[in-house]
C-alpha cells in the first residue's frame, strides 16, 4: 500500500512539473507567418504589425501601410508597393527582388541584408533608410545615392554610407 501511494505521488507531481514546463511555451504569443501571394491589397493597413517571414509574392500593395511593422524575411518578391508607406519598417532579409517601389516612403526603414535585385525604388523617399548589406543593381544604387540623406535611428547609420556612394 505504501508503494503504490509513493507511486501516486511521484506521478503527480511529475504531471505538474510536466505542466508547468509545458503551459507557459504554449500561451507565448506567436507570430504567424501569412500569405498574401497574388492578392490585391490596395491601400491595405498593416501598421504596426509582426509580418515576420509572410508572403506577398506578386501582390498588389500600392497605397498599402506598412509603418512599424515587422517585415524581417518578408517575400515581395515582383510585388507592387507603389506608393507605399513603409516607414520605420523593419525590412531585414527581406526578398525584395523585382519589387516596384516607386514612389514608396521608406523613411528610417532598416533594409539591412535584403536581396533588392532588380527592385524599382524611382521617386522613393529614402531619407534615413539603412541600406546595409543589400543587393542592389548598379544603376539603381547610383539612382539612390542621388537622394540618400540623413542617419538611421534604429541602427545610427548613415544612408549614404550604407549605399557606399561616393
Amino acid at each position: 500500500m505504501i508503494f503504490t501511494n509513493n507511486w501516486i505521488k511521484v506521478s503527480i507531481l511529475s504531471l505538474l512539473f510536466w505542466g508547468m514546463c509545458i503551459l507557459p511555451s504554449s500561451l507565448t504569443p506567436q507570430a504567424f507567418a501569412l500569405d498574401y501571394d497574388k492578392e490585391i491589397l490596395i491601400e491595405a493597413d498593416f501598421s504596426d504589425r509582426d509580418l515576420t517571414d509572410s508572403s506577398f509574392t506578386k501582390a498588389n500593395l500600392r497605397d498599402s501601410n506598412f509603418s512599424n511593422s515587422n517585415l524581417q524575411g518578408v517575400r515581395f518578391f515582383a510585388t507592387n508597393l507603389e506608393s507605399a508607406n513603409l516607414r520605420n519598417t523593419n525590412l531585414r532579409y527581406a526578398t525584395l527582388d523585382s519589387a516596384r517601389l516607386v514612389e514608396a516612403d521608406l523613411t528610417n526603414a532598416v533594409l539591412e541584408g535584403a536581396f533588392a535585385s532588380n527592385a524599382r525604388f524611382d521617386g522613393a523617399i529614402i531619407d534615413g533608410a539603412d541600406f546595409t548589406d543589400v543587393l542592389l543593381r548598379k544603376d539603381e544604387q547610383d539612382k539612390l545615392c542621388k537622394l540618400a540623406k540623413g542617419t538611421n535611428s534604429t541602427t545610427g547609420r548613415n544612408t549614404r554610407d550604407t549605399l557606399y556612394c561616393p
